[in-house]
């Protein structure tokens, strides 16, 4: 059975890579002669050409269309009509390369992650070389502020903590050490004797033998997974798709069998007759339905940046928060600050709770509700922890950060929540004994300049200080402190004992682990968390309401990760936790059960996190993916949508990543979940009213040919009233707000479609409508004496009426009219700049030649708006009786 490198013995790994000795390290012809084998450590980036990417823009059945009849308008001569519809494709295009393009290179930015130098014995020097160069099997020395250049296996250490958050999700540095792991599955954060590329040394040193470079380290298989995904198509996207390419068929097969009848009865020209059948086209096609949905999305895009600091990388996914049935997030930074606190002490038999989280020592320490008095053994507590400490607490820019370890920071600002932040400790710093693994704690020697007494104060693992303090007292009440350690534990705490020793005798220079097994007093016990952000819980309890369930998907312990979930409220049932182990073992057909009905993923590895995103999406549910760290990025990128922290967040995270959460404000996902739900309505809306405005436009080409009259509307009118007309009119649909309830009802299903049987219904009859209407009013006007040109401007013009009218019904589904008030300025004012195009087209001498129209008088205006209002009439008395069938409906069920 082979061993995993974790659990090689340092012999084991000589012989494995071939090492006399570990001090020479490999030679230069075993080091060239693997360079050659195994490439050069360093991370392959491949990119699309962006002329590759515009010319995608192209592959798709409504551009093809347009293609088609601007051809066709080139061939019989109509050049100003080919030089619109060839604009429009063009604008179109640009759209939609423009949105693919602003999406960053996640994997530039992991390859930038690779540490540039590294220092290495060869040939039996210590020497400086390009990281790049290193193979496996290569001796590495590692000391603070490095960045670990390849996958090391650890041979020797000397107080060796790497910051490993980013990878793993564990919220501290974690100690490593030589020793070897007997256990067969390790999990990636358990790993004690081995450190990653791109991590980061914070303390001590160490050597290490190279056993993965390049695409085998860990980040790079992330890097091969990230590369390896495909970006998924929204559901709105897929719809508009699917929508497009039904509408595009059924225009094509209509446009194909009136030619073929006109062509049959010899009712036109040729060439009068292409023209009439690209007119159709022209008409019929929703030209304007990606630019419209376009704005709606961008609109939402600028007021997520606006009003809650949110970055859309990619339009559709302002949408798609809307639809969201799972959002599965990284616990550290996320729903948690990712600074320690402490939250309660036991100084004594003085249990004492502390409020305030975070760094910032904004805070008080509270006794029975009350602010504890700081009696000589409190304040001896907190002191301990403040000494007993080698990191530092700043402020910046209004924001505290520590340079160093959590837990010490923790301390730091429990100091300052007792004494202030401008109080100055009256004992002077004269040795530090650091952290060391072996021991875990950390202790000071320090001289009271006051009292001249010297003190030794020290801070660690409970079961280090419980064992000196027994040494120091008799009596020591070891299973009373256990007892309250346990029970923390099980609240997901990290617990920390503080203790002290006065010097007596020959004064110290210097302090010493001897010095300590002598005996220490205990002065009490901290409890430690990374807490859960505040606002995360409100945001929490709004997504169970609304039906959007969350998981929690951590590298950390799952004790603590269940802790926190009930903590936040994660769910309203109870809490079901799964280790990434437990997930390994089990079939790929029990995957989708247990993903859908887990609410804790604990001990995760980046693959578990994918598999994780994949098993809930095989169950038809669209998930968001929340994280901040390099190990998400291929959950980020794999999910419908990925989410990245904007301030804790990796570059590679926020890249691979749709949105990002500007303020790292989890709470922000409730807003925008709503947001996406009122953009979804009003897309839908949009196309409800686009479809059947266009539809009609191709009907009145298509009857026209068939009963042989001439054509009233010619293809440059036709596109006027789409791109033009409609479009504006459209604009309006940004700014109507959310419906009432639209936080109370469940996600919509993923196989649910855009339009029901009744939408398809109204469009149906809505087109018929229009239609009949304009030719209906075209002909009386030619009967009551108007020119052919005349009634044509009057025809046009009923026809963008008529979509004013329908727009006032389809907003909303109460009575129309009595809703005219909720109306916002801003619709109205696009409403009013479309009425003014329509002016300018009518009564503007260039616009009139350019699109072959005339003016009408007031008299001829008033026939036109008695003709459009007749729309909405027959909309609002549809809807009556909608509404009514489906009030039955719910009393029935």
């Amino acid at each position: 059975m082979n061993k995993q490198l974790y659990q090689l013995s340092t012999d084991e790994l000589k012989n494995k890579y071939q090492l006399a000795d570990l001090t020479a390290g490999l030679t230069s012809a075993q080091a060239q002669a693997r360079l050659a084998q195994d490439g050069p450590n360093v991370l392959e980036v491949k990119t699309t050409p962006k002329w590759k990417i515009f010319l995608r823009q192209f592959n798709n059945i409504v551009i093809y269309i347009l293609l088609a009849a601007a051809a066709l308008t080139i061939l019989i001569g109509h050049y100003t009509d080919a030089i619109v519809i060839l604009a429009v494709v063009l604008l179109n295009s640009l759209i939609g390369y423009f949105q693919e393009t602003s999406a960053a290179n996640a994997l530039a930015k992991i390859k930038e992650l690779m540490a540039p130098r590294a220092t290495v014995y060869r040939d039996g020097v210590r020497q400086d070389i390009d990281a790049s160069q290193l193979v496996a099997g290569d001796v590495v020395f590692l000391e603070a502020g490095d960045n670990v250049p390849a996958d090391l296996r650890i041979i020797s250490a000397d107080n060796l903590r790497v910051e490993e958050s980013a990878l793993t999700g564990e919220t501290n540095s974690v100690a490593k050490s030589s020793a070897v792991l007997e256990a067969a599955q390790v999990p990636l954060a358990e790993r004690t004797n081995v450190v990653y590329a791109s991590t980061l040394v914070t303390s001590g040193s160490g050597t290490g033998i190279v056993v993965a470079t390049a695409g085998a380290t860990e980040i790079g298989k992330i890097s091969q997974e990230v590369a390896h995904i495909k970006p998924q198509k929204t559901p709105l996207t897929r719809e508009i798709d699917r929508v497009g390419k039904i509408v595009s068929y059924i225009t094509i097969s209509a446009s194909v069998i009136v030619f073929i009848v006109g062509f049959a009865l010899q009712i036109y020209s040729l060439p009068a007759l292409a023209l009439a059948v690209v007119a159709m086209l022209v008409g019929s096609i929703p030209e304007g339905l990606p630019a419209t949905t376009s704005v709606i999305l961008a609109f939402g895009v600028s007021k997520m940046a606006k009003k809650y600091k949110t970055i859309i990388k990619s339009m559709p996914a302002v949408e798609t928060l809307g639809s969201v049935d799972v959002i599965a997030t990284d616990k550290t930074g996320t729903l948690t600050k990712n600074e320690m606190a402490a939250r309660e002490l036991w100084v004594g038999d003085r249990r004492i709770d502390v409020t305030g989280t975070g760094y910032a020592p904004a805070g008080q320490l509270l006794d029975n509700g009350q602010p504890a008095e700081l009696t000589p053994e409190l304040q001896l507590f907190v002191e301990a922890g403040y000494q007993a400490n080698d990191t530092i607490l700043t402020e910046e820019d209004g924001r505290w950060h520590i340079n160093g370890e959590p837990t010490d920071g923790a301390f730091l600002t429990l100091y300052h929540k007792a004494h202030g932040a401008a109080f100055q400790s009256p004992y002077q710093k004269l040795d530090l004994l650091p952290f060391d693994s072996d021991y875990r704690y950390i202790a000071e020697l320090v001289h009271d300049s006051q009292s001249g007494q010297q003190m030794i104060f020290v801070k660690g693992s409970p079961d280090k200080l419980f064992e000196m303090a027994a040494k120091m007292d008799a009596t020591f009440d070891l299973v009373k402190w256990e007892k309250r350690v346990n029970a923390w534990s099980k609240q997901g705490k990290r617990v920390i004992a503080v203790g002290y020793r006065p010097v007596t005798g020959t004064p110290l220079k210097t302090v010493d682990h001897a010095d300590l097994y002598q005996g220490i007093h205990l002065l009490g016990l901290a409890a430690l968390q990374d807490a859960p952000r505040e606002e995360v819980i409100a945001a929490l309890e709004k997504m169970n309401r609304a039906g959007v369930a969350v998981k929690m998907i951590t590298g950390d312990d799952p004790q603590t990760a269940r802790a926190i979930g009930q903590q936040l409220g994660l769910t309203n049932g109870p809490i079901h936790a799964i280790t990434g182990e437990q997930w390994d073992q089990l079939a790929p057909a029990e995957r989708g059960t247990v993903a859908m009905n887990t609410q804790v993923f604990a001990r995760t590895t980046p693959q578990n996190k994918l598999e994780i995103i994949e098993a809930l999406q095989e169950g038809q549910q669209i998930t968001a993916m929340v994280g901040d760290g390099v190990n998400d990025a291929p959950a980020l990128k794999r999910a419908d949508i990925g989410i990245a922290m904007g301030i804790k967040g990796s570059d590679v995270a926020k890249d691979a990543a749709d949105m990002v959460l500007g303020d790292d404000n989890f709470a922000t996902m409730a807003a925008v979940i709503k947001e996406g739900r009122r953009i979804y309505d009003n897309i839908k809306k949009s196309i409800l009213f686009l479809l059947p405005t266009s539809f009609s436009e191709g009907l009145v080409v298509a009857f026209s040919i068939l009963t042989g009259q001439e054509v009233p509307l010619l293809p440059v009118q036709l596109l006027w009233i789409n791109l033009i007309a409609a479009i504006t009119i459209q604009f309006a649909f940004v700014f109507e707000r959310a419906a009432d309830g639209i936080m109370s009802r469940a996600p919509r299903p993923v196989n649910q479609r855009l339009m029901d049987r009744h939408d398809l219904v109204q469009m149906g009859y809505v087109s018929a409508l229009i239609a009949v209407f304009s030719l209906v009013g075209y002909h009386w006007f030619v009967g009551a004496g108007a020119s052919p040109l005349n009634a044509t401007t009057m025809m046009i013009n009923t026809i963008v009426i008529s979509k004013v009218f329908y727009f006032f019904s389809i907003r909303t589904d109460q009575p129309g009219l009595g809703q005219l008030r909720t109306i916002s300025t801003k619709a109205w004012g696009v409403i009013a700049l479309m009425i003014f195009f329509q002016l300018a087209l009518t009564y503007l001498p260039f616009m009139q030649e350019t699109f072959h129209v005339t003016a009408i008088s007031p008299l001829e205006w008033l026939a036109v708006i008695g003709i459009s209002a007749l729309i909405m009439l027959c909309t609002e008395f549809d809807k009556g009786i909608h509404n009514r069938r489906q009030r039955m409906a719910v009393v029935k069920n």
